[in-house]
């Protein structure tokens, strides 16, 4: 028989409510899946709802690379909420509580003290999930080139440095903003393209180069996931793409080798709650593991 690698479980009684007269039931699952591809066909084939794995990638946005920490054999165990009407989903499924085990382990714990405020995700610790950065400018991507010291140049056939990490997608792409800033330069150059340029605070700048189109302007404040500007292939190109580039200091650094500051940690008020709530999930996933 074909190994089972996967599981799913009911943890809690359905509630009901009504929609059109028709009930809407609500249930508390869980399911433990081994990547082999693409998550959202993972998920599927497990009979979770795949737009979870959408929901995945703006939970761990700021802790986990998908470009580079999520590869084949790792594995996924979520806690779920899912509704359904006549035994079809309804609405949008909501991630409770999710661990990734691969080279690295990261968990995350959905958590609000009442029903007056937007739920936060936080780690084991009680540490927001929530950096003060992004780990990439885009959503959906791949890298095509890293930061190097010295690299052969596409376009300019000859070896130098590359102080930046390149992130190939489609034209038209939605660039991001990795956090709040004022925009510091916006503009055109033969090298760079269209590029903008922003600071974030007295340390961090960042950079965005050979975009299609420019979506703001020179001192316009911007916000963590604001879209900036469309991918594109302007000045030394050869292809769709974004150079990311992320200064400290004044110097340029590799992003993805940053301990990048994050957000509040967990009131200490609330920490007695939150350990309640964060245990009954941990349970509920080790059944499902």
């Amino acid at each position: 028989a074909d190994q089972v690698d996967h599981v799913i479980f009911t943890l809690r009684p359905p509630m009901d409510v009504r929609v059109d007269k028709r009930p809407v039931r609500t249930e508390r699952k869980s399911v433990s899946i081994a990547v082999t591809g693409a998550l959202w066909n993972d998920l599927e084939k497990a009979g979770a709802d795949p737009v979870l794995a959408l929901k995945l990638g703006e939970i761990f946005q700021w802790t986990l690379d998908f470009y580079k920490d999520v590869q084949p054999g790792n594995r996924f165990t979520f806690v779920y909420q899912e509704h359904t009407v006549d035994g079809e989903r309804y609405g949008q499924s909501e991630l409770l509580g999710i661990r990734f085990e691969g080279s690295t382990t990261k968990e995350a714990f959905r958590f609000t003290k009442d029903s007056t405020e937007a739920p936060t995700y936080y780690d084991a610790e009680g540490n927001s999930l929530r950096l003060a950065f992004l780990k990439a400018p885009l959503k959906f991507s791949r890298v095509s080139s890293g930061f190097t010291m010295k690299r052969f140049h596409p376009v300019q056939h000859r070896w130098k440095s590359h102080l930046g990490t390149d992130y190939a997608a489609p034209y038209g792409t939605p660039i991001l903003a990795v956090g709040d800033g004022v925009v510091e330069k916006a503009g055109y150059t033969a090298g760079n393209g269209n590029y903008v340029k922003i600071r974030h605070n007295g340390v961090y700048e960042t950079q965005y180069l050979h975009m299609r189109k420019i979506l703001v302007k020179q001192g316009q404040q911007v916000e963590q996931g604001q879209t900036i500007g469309e991918v594109g292939s302007t000045g030394l190109a050869t292809g769709p793409h974004v150079c990311f580039r992320f200064w400290k200091n004044g110097k340029q650094v590799d992003h993805r080798r940053e301990e990048l500051p994050s957000a509040d940690p967990l009131p200490q008020e609330d920490r007695f709650s939150f350990e309640m709530h964060r245990d009954h999930l941990m349970a509920q996933m080790e059944q499902a593991e």
